[in-house]
């Protein structure tokens, strides 16, 4: 019999509808391991963007400039090996983290997990625990619903626009920028970064939460290729707790037949009570019971939980817990395995080599551009004269008086002869010089070295090469 496509769309559905889910509040250690580290890289975050050093703001990455500021250091384009150097060491961390203990980052410290966590707080804040929450959103409209939902979409708007503002102050000086916001005057440019990133973080903290880890993110796709019988999971003790089977915390009777119905109802049943505290406190939402999942972001949320109902059930914790495949089959589980050996190897060697190069980064830079309008040109007292144009790059946080001098083969004159140049901290000062010497003596072109040195520090000078083109006889 024939349908029409009404009758097809109303019967059937090729895909589950996307479930809601409402995390409820837990308290324990892990809980509050998470908060801590929230409040940490939340009050680094906001706090930074804020702190001062030596006159200027300690962190700003100042692209018209190409100039990149952090603290002490000022890092040029040329110094984009050292970002490199960086990121490297970043993916390498997260594969030996990894490989040892899961996905520590995504329950702790991706960016993601906190800001989903604060917004799950104001939430919780304006509508309640999460049973208040789902029956709130399961009556019809009143002003009560009107005004809690107005209250926390309030809330998450201050809160994404600030921080939108704040990500934007870390490109465009943020006291500036502020200045720029209390007083109307903000670019069309800056506007739209603040909006841009304030909604990004508005929809994905918001909004989408758990479906940016389980359908957006790609490391939850790849997580398995690094996981091994040794690597620390959350996991649920199947051996320990099945078969599931509610059983009473506080029977009548007093302590002595509370201690008997409870070993006559552990004889028949597992310390798992089915009680879905675990399934409740999930911001994915999954069954950790059902065994270790993409969708798992290792926050130990249900191990708070589990711990909580074991401990009042007069019951050992545990039954969900950080362990091993290999711990959880009484096997004796491998820490120094080759893949951590290897990957601690490799981490250990970049951190020591880049925290070597950064510390042995030339302050000073020196770049030589000879001028191509003309190969040369020949003066009346029959020297041969070449263009150039210096850039001195000063990456120190002092300001230095630098001195230039030209060496070749041959007795070279510098014009200007005075090339005694200023240059303040952090900045490119471009100098032009001429360059002149004999036509013929020596006969054709060769390499000259230009060199600036601090007049005040010795120790602290550069290097560049360049082409003097002459003719020949």
């Amino acid at each position: 019999m024939n349908r029409t496509a009404a009758e097809i769309n109303s019967s059937d559905s090729l895909y589950e509808a996307q479930q809601k889910v409402y995390p409820r509040e837990v308290v324990g250690r892990f809980a509050r391991l998470r908060v801590s580290a929230g409040w940490i890289l939340l009050g680094l975050y906001y706090a930074n963007a804020w702190l001062q050093w030596n006159g200027r703001q300690a962190f700003l990455f100042d692209l018209p400039a190409r100039k990149f500021y952090v603290l002490g250091l000022v890092l040029w384009p040329q110094d984009f090996i050292f970002l490199t150097g960086l990121l490297i060491i970043a993916a390498l961390s997260l594969f030996f983290f990894t490989a040892l203990a899961g996905r520590l980052w995504c329950g702790y410290a991706c960016p993601q997990t906190v800001w989903t966590e604060v917004f799950l707080w104001m939430e919780r804040f304006a509508e309640g625990s999460r049973g208040e929450r789902m029956k709130l959103d399961q009556a019809p409209w009143s002003a009560k619903k009107l005004y809690r939902k107005s209250l926390k979409q309030g809330l998450w708007i201050i809160f994404a626009l600030w921080t939108g503002f704040t990500f934007v102050g870390y490109f465009t000086p943020i006291r500036s920028l502020a200045h720029e916001v209390l007083t109307a005057s903000l670019g069309s440019w800056e506007t739209f970064w603040i909006l841009f990133y304030g909604s990004a973080t508005y929809v994905n903290a918001g909004f989408l939460r758990e479906q940016v880890c389980k359908y957006m993110c790609p490391y939850a796709r790849f997580q398995g290729a690094m996981f091994d019988r040794d690597t620390l999971v959350i996991t649920y003790d199947a051996e320990r707790g099945e078969p599931r089977g509610r059983r009473r915390a506080n029977p009548a009777g007093g302590p002595a037949a509370a201690t008997k119905t409870a070993a006559a109802t552990a004889a028949k049943t597992g310390s798992c009570i089915d009680c879905t505290w675990c399934v409740q406190v999930c911001p994915t939402g999954i069954d950790i019971r059902k065994g270790l999942q993409l969708e798992c972001i290792a926050c130990a949320a249900c191990v708070d939980a589990c711990d909580a109902v074991m401990t009042r059930i007069g019951e050992p914790i545990g039954l969900i817990r950080y362990a091993t495949q290999h711990s959880l089959e009484h096997q004796s589980t491998r820490i120094a395995r080759p893949r951590i050996v290897i990957y601690g190897t490799l981490l250990g060697a970049l951190v020591a080599a880049w925290s070597v190069a950064l510390a042995l980064r030339d302050p000073l830079a020196l770049d030589v551009i000879r001028d191509r309008n003309a190969l040369y040109r020949m003066l009346e007292d029959g020297r041969v004269e070449n263009v150039y144009d210096l850039k001195i790059i000063n990456k120190t946080e002092q300001a230095h008086q630098f001195k230039v001098r030209v060496t070749g083969s041959a007795e070279l004159d510098l014009d200007p002869r005075e090339t005694t140049y200023r240059v303040g901290a952090g900045d490119v000062y471009p100098a032009g010089i001429r360059v002149r010497r004999p036509a013929y003596e020596p006969q054709g072109s060769e390499t000259i070295r230009f060199t600036v040195e601090a007049l005040d520090d010795p120790g602290l000078q550069a290097s560049a090469t360049a082409r003097f083109i002459a003719p020949t006889r």
